[in-house]
């Protein structure tokens, strides 16, 4: 195999005697007596040697000229002699003044070249051209000051002009440039050569050139002014004072004839008028007949020699550096769509594309109203101005601020220190250009104030352009004032955290209250902690949902222009808000999760035995009859019947995460989180896509996630519970059909009871006989299913006595017991017979407490009071009687996660919005939070099936 390898080499590789063939794109030897040509690509003669012949390349042949006519023509054709001297290249020269002749006028070769002195006298007023070649009529600042061509003492020579030395010129220029991020001041070698001269035309004639490029020079010193100083700006200001006479431009006070316009000026406070005063004569509207949604800014530009070049349209992409299509780059000026553009650009490419700057004064366009189109001026805050010390261009106080006019893209021209031909040593770059919109307060119409443009530049000390490069960007930001937004968000928080603090103090109360307590202690301020976790959450998400909402539907909706969205900084406190809801309802799950795994539960079996068996007695080697025992395995099947109800929601979390993402991704609603005016769901992929806001960010998600939570609680609850499958209500069911009851105690002294007792007496029985009990059931042949005669209750919230509650311990205690130390166990009974016992001990009294048997631990049966349900709490503390109230919504729901589907919606989607905050991705957000839910509903069923085991005194080996 061959390789297809070819050494690299340069033009500047080459050396001094070889030239770049650029057919074999290498270097190649020249000819005898010959040199490198300036190009680099052909060779030419030596000093002293004429050509012969040349066909490009080494293709030239070079001769000696004889000793009497050592010159060689500037064509290098012929030799000549040169009475007045050689220049280094061979080449004949004259004095300053004089013009070289090699030819006569029909085109003959003259044997001795010759000196011609161009006539500076009145009659003719010529002088040499810059190539030496051709006389011309010199300067007219020279005719005018010294009627010749010569500017001699005491005259001023500055710049190829000259001016007559009097009192009333300008200063003296400093002509010095300060790149104060490099801490490099240098003398440029453009202002050595155009700065006073451009400051004592513009001051003498008035040049409109030279007062421009006097201009450009104070713009690209960053409009540094003091008193102190004499540079660019400093000669700009003495002229702008000493011309107060000669008036001013379009009625504006900063704006004098024959000046540039480059300042607003410098009274404290101007900024604010200038910014906020008047409003911009035209307004805005997103849709309708009257839709106006392009803002059509132009500028003026113009060269560094202050040369006025033409009038252009941003639309054509003038100020953004980072190279796009011509779509994206028009779609920056569409009102109300947030630019924003940044990209790493070669500091090379800038070099080759910007050599020369190019200055903009930058106006809006707009109709006046009789046909006239008119312009308005946009001000410009630059960053890095270096003015007096009580102007500050940095921070939002206005009134530090001071406006200028012109600015301009890249300067490398200032930044050559010694030689305008060769390369710059610092070159500065507007790496920053930000136009902010702000819209008028309460507008109803679209109105806004007048644009500013914020420009920051970049300073770059040029070692390697190959290398280097610089992070520019430009953006067309769009805001309002946030602050009455931010004064009713306040309130809201205020009032409703306020509201937070009484209903966490209400639901420390009814704890309190449910848990036999009266004592104010430790613990009762971190259960209200806890709770006022919980409720302060609900306020934040209250606040963020209807935040989002708000802006998504009257930024999105409305026609004529009355809202912006907020900055990315101004979405700040907003972000805040949703961690701190996220923080606090995280809080409040985990808490609920503590609270669902340490409940006390008894499943009550009502069975009886049938009959007597006879039974051997161990030891005794005797038989007795006893009674025949019940089955457990109706006990087991309600056990695993509530083990598997322990995580059942209201809805389908995975169909809730995947209809999100669909509508989302698919249907295409995150595009309605783009920070422009399009409400529509499609975008063309051709077309600029806007940043995204991150209040339209969560309000879309949380919208949807909300509206499908809300169908899908419908669908259940109308639909799927009532047709198809109701989990609780069968599991209510369950427990009549197979005679247990279940008793279970989410408090000390507070819980719920499923009055599980057969109508039919026995539930452990044939099919045939089940059948038939269900029969009866159904054409009312029996009694009703309720805790009380002639009533269907069957679920009750209970409150029951302290004394009630201690029996209840010591009959478990048994249990609890075998845990503890050694010298407490029961050597005579194993841990089996004990458990036994216990769950023996614990039916039977709790049975025989349910039939009233015990008078001073009886109860009685009510209904609670509508304060009572509202506020969640109860009333009447049990005293002496247990308190069993009638509940019709199975609110026993409450310790599994049926019952508090809110707070686990609420922290499902704050956990997506935070990840999608965090990662700007709703596929990861969708993914992690399914992840979550699933974690935790695999900890819930885990933990809450070993505590049914504990507490139910079931084997954890049936429950599956």
């Amino acid at each position: 195999a061959r390789g297809f390898s070819v050494p690299l080499q340069r033009p500047a590789d080459c050396g001094a005697d070889r030239y770049f063939d650029s057919s074999r794109l290498a270097c190649a030897p020249c000819g005898a007596h010959q040199l490198q040509s300036a190009g680099g690509s052909s060779c030419v003669c030596e000093p002293g040697y004429r050509m012969v012949s040349s066909n490009g390349g080494f293709s030239v042949t070079c001769e000696k000229c004889p000793e009497s006519m050592s010159g060689v023509t500037q064509d290098g054709w012929n030799c000549i002699t040169c009475p007045k001297g050689l220049t280094s290249k061979g080449n004949c020269k004259c004095p300053s003044n004089e013009i070289l002749v090699e030819r006569s006028i029909d085109g003959i070769l003259l044997n001795e070249a010759l000196c011609i002195h161009c006539n500076g006298s009145e009659q003719s007023f010529s002088a040499s051209d810059a190539s030496g070649s051709r006389c011309v009529r010199c300067e007219k600042t020279f005719i005018q000051v010294s009627k010749s061509c010569d500017c001699n003492s005491p005259n001023i020579l500055t710049g190829g002009l000259c001016f007559l030395a009097r009192e009333g010129l300008p200063p003296k220029g400093v002509a010095t440039v300060r790149f104060a991020q490099l801490g490099v001041t240098l003398t440029s070698a453009w202002f050595l050569k155009n700065l006073q001269s451009s400051a004592f035309a513009c001051w003498l004639y008035s040049n409109l050139t030279a007062c421009q490029a006097l201009g450009n020079m104070c713009v690209m010193n960053m409009n540094s002014l003091s008193s102190s100083s004499t540079d660019a700006c400093g000669l700009f200001q003495y002229i702008f004072v000493s011309t107060a006479r000669v008036g001013i431009v379009h009625s504006i006070p900063y704006w004098r004839h024959n000046l540039p316009w480059l300042y607003y000026g410098d009274q404290p406070g101007l900024a604010s008028q200038v910014l906020e005063k008047n409003h911009f004569p035209t307004t805005f509207s997103f849709k309708g007949t009257d839709k106006d949604v392009k803002l059509q800014f132009v500028a003026a530009s113009f060269d560094a020699a202050g040369n006025f070049l033409k009038w252009q349209s941003l639309e054509g992409g003038i100020l953004q550096l980072c190279p796009d299509t011509q779509t994206k780059l028009n779609a920056a000026f569409a009102f109300g769509t947030t630019y924003q553009q940044s990209c790493k650009i070669s500091v090379s490419k800038i070099l080759l594309d910007f050599a020369n700057p190019v200055f903009y004064d930058l106006f809006l366009e707009y109709n006046g109203g009789n046909g006239q189109q008119h312009l308005w001026a946009v001000p410009v805050l630059n960053l890095n101005l270096q003015y007096n010390e009580k102007f500050v261009n940095q921070g939002s106080n206005m009134n530090n601020w001071l406006l200028t006019r012109r600015f301009f893209l890249v300067d490398a021209l200032s930044g050559k220190e010694n030689d305008l031909g060769k390369p710059p040593r610092v070159i500065r770059i507007a790496s920053k250009i930000t136009i902010s919109i702000r819209l008028v307060s309460h507008t109803q119409r679209g109105t806004i104030y007048p644009p500013l443009v914020t420009v920051a530049y970049t300073d770059v000390l040029l070692q390697n352009p190959e290398t280097q490069s610089v992070m520019v960007s430009f953006a067309v930001s769009y805001e309002m004032n946030q602050s009455e937004a931010q004064i009713q968000t306040d309130i809201a928080l205020g009032v409703l955290g306020g509201l937070a603090v009484l209903w966490s103090l209400l639901k420390t109360a009814g704890w309190k209250r449910r848990t036999g307590s009266s004592i104010i202690d430790l613990q009762t301020v971190f259960k209200f902690l806890l709770f006022y976790a919980g409720d302060l959450a609900n306020v934040f998400f209250i606040i963020t949902v209807g935040t989002g909402i708000y802006w998504l539907v009257f930024f999105k909706a409305q026609q004529f222009v009355s809202v912006l969205l907020p900055l990315p900084s101004q979405e700040e406190d907003f972000v805040t808000y949703i961690a701190c809801a996220f923080s606090l309802k995280a809080l409040q799950f985990l808490h609920l999760l503590v609270s669902q795994l340490t409940i006390d539960i008894f499943f009550i079996d009502w069975e009886r035995p049938k009959g007597k068996v006879l039974k051997a007695v161990e030891g005794e080697g005797v038989i007795k009859s006893a009674a025949a025992p019940v089955s457990i395995w109706r006990t087991y099947f309600i056990a695993n019947e509530w083990n598997e109800i322990q995580t059942v929601r209201k809805i389908n979390p995975l169909f809730q995460v995947l209809a999100v993402l669909f509508f989302l991704e698919v249907v295409g609603f995150s595009n309605l989180a783009l920070m422009d005016a399009s409400s529509s769901l499609t975008r063309s992929s051709e077309s600029y896509v806007a940043p995204w806001s991150r209040i339209l960010r969560f309000g879309v998600s949380a919208a949807l996630w909300v509206a499908i939570a809300i169908l899908q609680v419908i669908f259940f609850a109308v639909f799927y519970e009532r047709f198809v499958e109701d989990k609780i209500s069968q599991f209510v069911d369950l427990c009549c059909v197979s005679n247990i009851s279940v008793f279970l105690l989410s408090h000390n002294c507070f819980g719920h009871y499923i009055h599980g007792r057969s109508v039919h007496g026995h539930a452990d029985t044939n099919m045939e006989e089940m059948n038939m009990n269900l029969k009866r059931e159904a054409e009312n042949l029996c009694s009703q299913r309720g805790l009380l005669p002639n009533t269907d209750g069957q679920t009750f919230q209970i409150s029951i006595s302290r004394k009630m509650r201690l029996h209840y311990d010591w009959i478990h205690e048994t249990l609890t017991r075998k845990r503890g130390p050694a010298r407490l166990l029961d050597s005579s009974a194993n841990t089996f017979e004990q458990s036994t016992r216990a769950y023996n001990a614990m039916n039977k009294f709790l049975s025989s407490f349910l039939d009233h048997v015990h008078k001073e631990m009886d109860y009685i049966v009510k209904d609670k009071l509508l304060l009572e349900r509202i506020l969640g709490m109860e009333f009447m503390e049990p005293i002496e009687k247990s308190i069993f109230y009638n509940d019709e919504g199975h609110s026993f729901s409450d310790v599994l996660y049926y019952g508090n589907e809110t707070t686990l919606l609420i922290f499902d989607i704050l956990f997506f919005s935070v990840v999608d905050l965090a990662s700007q991705s709703f596929v990861l957000a969708a993914i992690l939070t399914y992840l979550q839910q699933e974690i935790f509903r695999f900890i819930r069923n885990t933990l809450g099936q070993k505590n049914l085991a504990s507490k139910t005194l079931v084997d954890q080996r049936f429950l599956i």
